[in-house]
């Protein structure tokens, strides 16, 4: 079975699940979205998940600290590297 991925030409790697020494840039966003969206999360549709998630998101990248940016929120850190 071919993935997008492999259509693209990349190799894609599977890594042991709920490995963050191993994927940490991709587990702790996960266990963000854990414990601060999905208890929030009023599911009253496909649309209505849509809007939330999208709020979700603005959130997380504006006006939210971060401490792997020494407590600036991810939108400051790109604007320091720009």
């Amino acid at each position: 079975m071919s993935t997008a991925v492999e259509e693209e030409g990349i190799r894609h790697a599977y890594i042991k699940a709920s490995s963050p020494r191993l994927n940490g840039k991709g587990e702790r966003p996960h266990r963000s979205d854990e414990q601060e969206f999905y208890p929030l999360l009023s599911y009253k549709g496909d649309v209505d998940l849509e809007a939330q998630l999208a709020e979700w998101e603005r959130f997380y990248n504006l006006p939210r600290q971060h401490g792997a940016h020494n407590a600036k929120t991810p939108y400051e850190a790109l604007r320091e590297k720009l």
